[in-house]
């Protein structure tokens, strides 16, 4: 069929025109013949539609219209990373880091391209799914926007695995973002504040039509995925090259810290000659059997650092210092300043953190500051002009009344922040419980959010998180931006929510101290709301990683009666307050109390499968051998140190095979 030859002939060359101009900046046509031919593709395909192809060129146009983004649990999750700032951090990292690994540890050196983080998924070599990082386990699906973006690839090219995912960053490069704004202007309408905001929400737009018209460019990073065949982390932007993903060229094998902060010093220095924003150097262990033996802490890899840059740094007059209250009581002071510009946003409040800092800095109103964002993010004054300051300025004084409810505050002895006491009364306490409650970690309740809950509380329809589950269409529905649609659906997320898993109900209740790592550790070892509850301090201090702090407001909440009252209805409305039949069935304590330090590539499980399986029957992973561990899991290619440390310390080593046999034993006990 000649159309069809035709069809495979344009796509073909198409694609290659599209590598050659957004991955390698090296076009080999002219723009006017790339949309010639690609006319001819798109009217080829319409007539021919049983010859549709997901990777045609034409399929990144747009017009795919996307009302609601469906949230999708990440295969492996998208940690953050932890920063540094000086060379004493990154130092202190390197020494970590040779306590944990053997042998001579070898880093590669990247630019920290400021934009939105996203993970693609090939099976076969096509692009099945592009998700957000969302919360790092969870993100949005926002495929038919992505594959509008022409540096990412439909279809790949070479020997690439035949599934795995690939994390990298959606940028917009200074010259799109400029010309944006100049199409912006033009139409009289506000221009975009920073290229990095604009690239994130523009992943979110509903019409991805809209989408293509926007610059955005995809730069790769790293490739996630079992038997990818990649044993270094320059090997995976080598590989990632080669199969046609945009990779940046800005990398370097480094051997020493000091290697390493001749790199950060360079681009401290020279990254304003670059297309893209950056705040700083991602530092990778290279070995990626070395990342493995260093794993993770609950929210980061251990073998990898992000080193930022010096913040910016702009001076501008503090106006008045306003008072927050959060969902805990916690007081926060807030400096409302003379609006000025800074890291490409506006910047006219800064968070002043407490009393002590207030005190320390001796800020005044009136006084000219100086303010920086913290990790070029969250704006923070450092400093004070005193020079500039006027001679009848008065001290600041701290507040003694609640700014809400005008409840006395507290201040407990070692704490840093004032609080409100007033928690069932205050109303930004009210609002901020209830807010936790749907959070996306939490309950993540589709169509509530933050503003429908402050409507719903202030109308008086809600006081508490149980009363959402009495909430009816009728009674909603005359509320401000609220339609008749829009009012079902809340009804329906608020009774879907009753499917929730146990530990993210548990950390959605909002107890002091409790975030999501605490409330998966408190569910596991309780099993249900009820255990929890009738736990004693002493009990409560006996869970691995339950300090005293945290055992005493899990006491003290369950010692609330309006607590108990609002945790009873929870119950009687369905929400799931225990663990489900499924998660409990795969649940044993058949390695409680043992401890365990997995090293080494394993055949027929991979590395995380079997620290699952550790978790899930009790055991506990650890990173380091002590005398404390009770066996060392040893897979091939396990360094020789690790070996020599546990023989020496007299620490079982046992092979992925008798660890398995262990799991068959009714309980399996040290003293076998």
């Amino acid at each position: 069929m000649k159309e069809k030859e035709q069809i495979l002939k344009l796509r073909e060359e198409l694609s290659q025109h599209n590598h050659s101009y957004y991955v390698l900046d090296k076009p080999t046509i002219t723009d006017f013949e790339f949309d010639v031919k690609l006319k001819q593709l798109q009217d080829l395909e319409a007539n021919h539609p049983q010859l549709f192809d997901s990777t045609s060129p034409t399929q990144r146009v747009g017009g795919e219209v996307t009302k609601n983004f469906q949230t999708i649990k990440h295969a492996q999750r998208m940690y953050s990373l932890d920063n540094s700032y000086s060379k004493e951090d990154l130092m202190d990292w390197e020494a970590r880091l040779h306590k944990m690994v053997d042998g001579p540890i070898e880093f590669t050196c990247e630019l920290k391209y400021d934009g939105a983080s996203i993970s693609l998924t090939y099976e076969n070599g096509v692009l099945v799914q592009a998700l957000t990082r969302g919360d790092g386990t969870q993100g949005d699906n926002v495929t038919a926007n992505i594959k509008t973006i022409k540096s990412v690839p439909l279809k790949l090219e070479g020997n690439y695995p035949s599934k795995f995912e690939i994390r990298g960053e959606i940028v917009l490069p200074f010259a799109g973002f400029k010309a944006l704004n100049q199409e912006k202007i033009a139409a009289g309408e506000e221009p975009y504040k920073n290229p990095r905001n604009t690239a994130s929400g523009s992943l979110k737009l509903q019409h991805s039509t809209e989408v293509a018209r926007r610059p955005l460019e995809c730069l790769l990073y790293s490739v996630v995925g079992e038997n990818t065949g990649i044993k270094t982390q320059f090997d995976n932007l080598e590989k990632a090259r080669s199969w046609g993903f945009k990779v940046p060229s800005v990398a370097k094998i480094s051997d020493s810290i000091e290697s390493v902060l001749e790199f950060v010093n360079y681009w401290d220095l020279h990254r304003h000659e670059l297309p893209y924003e950056t705040d700083g150097v991602v530092v990778k262990v290279n070995n990626l059997f070395h990342q493995a033996e260093l794993g993770f802490t609950a929210k980061a890899p251990r073998w990898a650092m992000a080193y930022k840059f010096k913040a910016e740094q702009v001076s501008t007059r503090l106006e008045y210092i306003s008072y927050q209250v959060g969902r805990t009581g916690a007081i926060t002071p807030v400096a409302n300043l003379t609006p000025v510009e800074l890291a490409g946003t506006i910047v006219k409040r800064a968070s002043l953190h407490n009393a002590d800092q207030i005190k320390k800095l001796d800020i005044r109103i009136g006084d000219w500051v100086y303010v920086e964002k913290g990790g070029e993010i969250i704006p923070k004054i450092i400093g004070v002009d005193i020079d500039h300051r006027t001679q009848d300025s008065e001290k600041s004084i701290y507040i003694i009344n609640c700014p809400e409810c005008e409840s006395l505050l507290v201040r407990k002895d070692g704490e840093a922040q004032h609080y409100c006491p007033n928690d069932m009364g205050c109303p930004p306490q009210i609002i901020g419980r209830i807010q936790h409650y749907i959070s996306r970690k939490a309950l993540d309740i589709e169509g509530l959010g933050g503003e429908t809950v402050a409507l719903l509380v202030n109308a008086g329809l809600i006081r508490n998180y149980a009363d959402l589950y009495e909430l009816t269409a009728d009674q909603i529905i005359h509320l401000d931006r609220m339609a008749s649609k829009s009012a079902d659906n809340l009804v329906n997320g608020v009774q879907a929510s009753k499917e929730v898993s146990f530990e993210r109900v548990l950390f959605g209740l909002g107890i002091r101290y409790v975030g999501e790592t605490v409330a998966k550790k408190l569910a596991k070892h309780y099993k249900s709301i009820q255990a929890l509850s009738e736990a004693t301090l002493e009990d409560l201090e006996t869970v691995d990683e339950i300090g005293t702090k945290i055992a005493e407001s899990v006491v003290v909440f369950f010692k609330n009666e309006t607590n108990i009252r609002i945790v009873s209805r929870l119950i009687l409305y369905g929400v799931q307050l225990k663990l489900s039949d499924e998660v409990l069935f795969n649940q044993t304590v058949k390695l409680q109390g043992l401890r365990f330090v997995v090293s080494g590539v394993f055949d027929s499980v991979s590395r995380n499968e079997l620290k699952e399986l550790i978790d899930s029957n009790g055991g506990k992973v650890v990173s380091s051998i002590s005398a404390k561990t009770s066996f060392l899991l040893a897979g091939s290619n396990m360094g020789p140190s690790k070996r020599s440390k546990a023989n020496s310390l007299k620490v079982p080593i046992i092979s992925e095979q008798e660890f398995l046999e262990m799991l068959h034993t009714p309980i399996y006990s040290t003293k076998n």
